[in-house]
């Protein structure tokens, strides 16, 4: 006694794949992103920063070359 297979109704598409990708999957990197480039070009709003004036000074440097 053979067992039956069952086969798929539609041939499937050679080379192409079809997948949708939630909205959410492409909203939340795009607002990570643009927060922390937000605090990189204004560090002054990082709260959590230490208070070394050498790192301070090269966040300054590094602004005012951006800036131009």
């Amino acid at each position: 006694m053979s067992a039956h297979t069952h086969t798929r109704p539609h041939p499937a598409h050679r080379g192409r794949v079809d997948m949708r990708l939630p909205w959410w999957a492409l909203a939340l990197p795009t607002l990570a992103f643009i927060a922390l480039l937000t605090l990189i070009l204004n560090p002054t709003d990082a709260h959590a920063a230490a208070g070394n004036p050498a790192i301070d000074h090269l966040f300054e440097r590094a602004q005012q070359l951006l800036s131009r």
